[in-house]
């Protein structure tokens, strides 16, 4: 009965410790803000760089990509990824256009396990058609359910995707310790971090403003990101 009474106090305290974490990461700055688009353009091109990096032809295809640098697990309790970064896409109606300034993103997900100690995580999604795009502009979208997710092929696996992969709304990559891969994010939630878009553009600005065109220009500190992928992918190539 005591054993009983003291895990539940240490899984008690650790999820309140948790808890804590994140009510401060909720508490955000533009300059963490600021930080955080400059991290994202690190990651891409860090990520791009690679020999087995994402296949040109799905990079090409995709109407918008999303970074999100950092994410961290929790330990001890029930497993959860908690995780902001940015999504940019192509402009004009047709995606025809450059890429367009950022509209932030958060990342939410919940595992059930008991896990020692986090590890950091880099992801990299890409939005492979408008539907999958539409979808994430205005509510919380649960990966896998509200849009059709899949691990993406790398490099040298291109040639030999899925049909899953193939037609997938969303594809989904990784970096943690070094490693690239295409990881599965089956489950998750992604929804637009609106207070961080009001604080980085004004008030009012919400993720459909910057995506559909109208938010103030792409701002100093996603340059990283803007230039990577305007070198890496200047058009949509959709055949």
């Amino acid at each position: 009965m005591l054993k009983s009474i003291r895990f539940a106090g240490c899984v008690l305290a650790a999820t309140l410790m948790v808890a804590g974490t994140m009510s401060a990461a909720d508490t955000d700055d533009k300059g963490k803000i600021n930080d955080r688009l400059q991290n994202s353009g690190t990651v891409m091109k860090e990520i791009l760089g690679v020999p087995d990096d994402i296949p040109q032809k799905f990079l090409d295809k995709a109407r918008c990509v999303i970074v999100l640098p950092n994410v961290v697990k929790g330990a001890f309790i029930v497993g959860a990824s908690y995780g902001r970064g940015a999504m940019v896409c192509r402009t004009r109606p047709d995606f025809t256009g450059p890429w367009g300034p950022p509209a932030m993103y958060q990342l939410e997900e919940g595992s059930v396990g008991f896990q020692i100690g986090g590890q950091a995580t880099d992801f990299v999604l890409l939005v492979m058609n408008d539907h999958g795009m539409r979808s994430l502009l205005d509510s919380k979208v649960k990966l896998g359910g509200d849009a059709s997710v899949a691990a993406g092929p790398t490099g040298r696996n291109a040639e030999a995707a899925t049909d899953i992969q193939m037609n997938a709304e969303i594809l989904t990559y990784s970096r943690a310790r070094g490693l690239f891969a295409g990881v599965s994010l089956d489950g998750a939630s992604l929804r637009p971090d609106n207070d961080a878009n009001a604080m980085l553009y004004g008030a009012g600005v919400t993720a459909h403003t910057i995506v559909t065109g109208k938010a103030p220009t792409t701002p100093d500190s996603a340059h990283l990101l803007d230039t990577t992928l305007t070198q890496a992918s200047p058009h949509l190539k959709s055949a």
